[in-house]
């Protein structure tokens, strides 16, 4: 029996094709993706200045940077899905918490940057209980959300204002 379900245990013969603007979200990602490993490896001769929580910071949200094409390219509601989806649920989890101990700016303080790793805190378990709900609407735009907001907006300012990543990348 196929496991595919919609909004609130609707069933559905076939998984989930992905519309226009996940496969754009999907790209935009691969290009935040490219321009953080091209800043990480011109930074490299700071590598070693850097504390192991942004290094792990950077390990977490590259993992859901990588998955995040694949969940947005994909038919959903496989058991590749689901499992790729607990992967990108707990790397985005732990990326927001190690983000409260990682303050290279704004004079050791929270930056505005960290209400991302708030709403993140709270999002994170709400789209992972929407899915099990099998509430395929807002599991899907909560999902799409979170792409745009917490992946390419919080990834975009990494770059400017003398941001460690826009450092290395323009410096």
């Amino acid at each position: 029996m196929n496991d595919y379900f919609g909004k609130r245990g609707t069933r559905y013969d076939q998984p989930v094709a992905p519309n226009r603007s996940e496969r754009i979200l999907g790209a935009l990602v691969v290009v935040l993706l490219a321009a953080a490993l091209a800043a990480v490896i011109k930074g490299r001769a700071q590598w070693g200045q850097i504390p192991w929580q942004v290094w792990v910071h950077l390990l977490t949200i590259g993992i859901a940077l990588v998955i995040t094409p694949a969940m947005m390219w994909l038919k959903r509601g496989d058991r590749v899905h689901r499992i790729l989806g607990r992967i990108w649920a707990i790397s985005m989890f732990v990326t927001a918490i190690l983000s409260f101990d990682i303050r290279l700016i704004n004079q050791g303080g929270l930056s505005y940057i960290h209400i991302l790793s708030v709403i993140t805190l709270v999002g994170v378990p709400v789209l992972v209980i929407s899915a099990r709900r099998r509430d395929l609407q807002r599991h899907r735009g909560q999902a799409r959300g979170f792409v745009i907001g917490a992946l390419l907006v919080a990834g975009f300012f990494t770059f400017p204002f003398n941001r460690l990543l826009g450092g290395w990348l323009f410096g």
